[in-house]
């Protein structure tokens, strides 16, 4: 191997004398390349489901910040509780039942509908089993068992950090909590294996469901709509059952309750960005061939055009609408860019990226007033961004995707919103009616930092400041 890399080292150098050579080196440099061993394309791959997995985990910090900074202060200690909270909840439901159950593999309870519930185990260490015995490339080809749970995790987590926000200011923190566990552990699981576990949205042959009725599978690359409209259609739920915050809307208008920090809030989006880039290129899934590093190249340069788009349509939308830019509607189209690019970040030019992450920052800027209109509290602007977005972006696919179709796509959309929210509804439901959700209303004007948690996040304001 060491005589083989000395040679094509030596190829190489050659060709930067002379170019004429180009040929005979990359004929020189073809058997070099063939002699890469086989399991160079198990260790690439896993390499990248473990950094895009740990992007991806940073998100959890873009979504706390995010929210601790569009939420009042009083209320700021709780936002950080919940998302670090439902963070750790995430890992271990999905650990107990929510990884098995999405990957079910020939372990279906429900064939292509109910996945195993079994806890997840990994690899032998050093990938050898009880008797000493390899267990390597040949068993295991593809990636470490290991690498796709902790990437696959930090999408379930992202997936309820989205509620969070939506709810925040007047929720109770163990109801909360509850609702996360099961959300994790079963709602996001069980929808996510028809898509992405090989279920009855995404038939491996033309004799499913899917393929006879449309003729096309489902396709949502990263988790348009089963991450973050999973999360938006969650929020609503939640928000229709928890009511507006005391005030939001009294007076027959719409009262604005400014954020405790918007230097906070676009750190939060900037680490969001930041953590994307793991989000949509990790879920390229393979780095072993040239192809595959091209492609996560490719994805995230339109990644990052989307937002871009997002922002300044946001910006330019706002300016024109109400004649000065809104910083938190130019953050929250950032993100809807993101989530709109998410479905489909691979097949779009840098342009047509561009133009579909701006009609997610339009989307915001007219979805917002919207909701207010129907008196739907969201307090971070999550279901704008995630539920509204997150439709927007599945449907574009079919604008650069020439697999896909607009029915499948509006199909898949409506059976994932149904299942969702149906469920979510009747969680959210039962919580109200048993435990109750909404903390009291002196507990609610005091803010839940100190009547919940017994601490405030800024003690120097005290109670009675202007900032509270």
């Amino acid at each position: 191997m060491k005589t083989k890399s000395l040679v094509a080292l030596l190829a190489l150098a050659a060709l930067a004398a002379d170019p004429a050579l180009a040929q005979e080196t990359a004929e020189a440099a073809a058997p070099v390349a063939e002699a890469v061993p086989t399991h160079s394309v198990f260790i690439l791959n896993t390499l990248l489901f473990l950094i895009g997995g740990f992007l991806v985990m940073w998100m959890a910090a873009g979504f706390c910040m995010l929210e601790a900074g569009l939420v009042r202060s009083k209320n700021v200690a709780m936002q950080c509780t919940k998302n670090i909270a439902l963070f750790s909840i995430a890992s271990i439901g999905y650990f107990l039942v929510g990884f098995n159950l999405m990957y079910p593999g020939d372990g279906w309870s429900i064939d292509g509908m109910l996945g195993a519930f079994m806890p997840t185990s990994l690899e032998p260490v050093g990938l050898t089993d009880a008797d000493g015995n390899f267990t390597g490339p040949g068993d295991i080809t593809y990636a470490s068992v290991g690498s796709d749970f902790f990437f696959q995790l930090m999408f379930c987590a992202a997936t309820a950090s989205i509620v969070s926000g939506a709810l925040a200011e007047r929720i109770k923190l163990w109801p909360f909590l509850i609702f996360t566990f099961v959300l994790t552990c079963i709602i996001y699981p069980i929808q996510a294996s028809w898509k992405w576990g090989a279920g009855w949205l995404n038939p491996s042959d033309d004799t499913g469901f899917m393929a006879t009725t449309f003729g096309a599978e489902f396709l949502d690359f990263a988790g348009s709509t089963v991450v973050h409209s999973v999360g938006g259609w969650a929020a609503l739920a939640g928000a229709l059952i928890l009511g507006p915050r005391l005030g939001k809307y009294a007076g027959g208008k719409v009262n604005v309750m400014p954020g405790s920090n918007l230097p906070l809030a676009t750190l939060g989006t900037f680490i969001l960005w930041l953590g994307w880039f793991g989000f949509n290129g990790g879920s390229q899934l393979a780095m072993g061939s040239l192809g595959d590093v091209a492609d996560v190249s490719r994805i995230f340069t339109n990644t990052n055009a989307a937002a871009a788009g997002g922002v300044m349509a946001a910006i330019f939308l706002t300016q024109l609408l109400y004649g000065k830019v809104d910083l938190t509607m130019a953050l929250n189209g950032a993100l809807a860019g993101l989530v709109s690019i998410t479905a489909e970040p691979l097949t779009p030019s840098i342009g047509l990226a561009t133009a579909i992450g701006a009609v997610g920052g339009v989307i915001v800027v007219f979805t917002v007033p919207m909701l207010d209109k129907l008196k739907i509290d969201d307090v971070v602007g999550a279901i704008p961004v995630h539920l509204f977005a997150g439709i927007w972006g599945t449907i574009a696919v079919v604008l650069s995707n020439g697999d896909a179709g607009i029915a499948a796509q509006l199909f898949s959309i409506a059976v994932v919103g149904v299942f969702v929210f149906g469920v979510s509804l009747v969680l959210w439901a039962f919580l109200h009616m048993t435990i109750g959700i909404r903390v009291e209303e002196e507990e609610e004007m005091a803010g839940l930092d100190s009547a919940e948690l017994g601490l405030e996040a800024y003690p120097e304001f005290g109670k009675g400041s202007q900032f509270v």
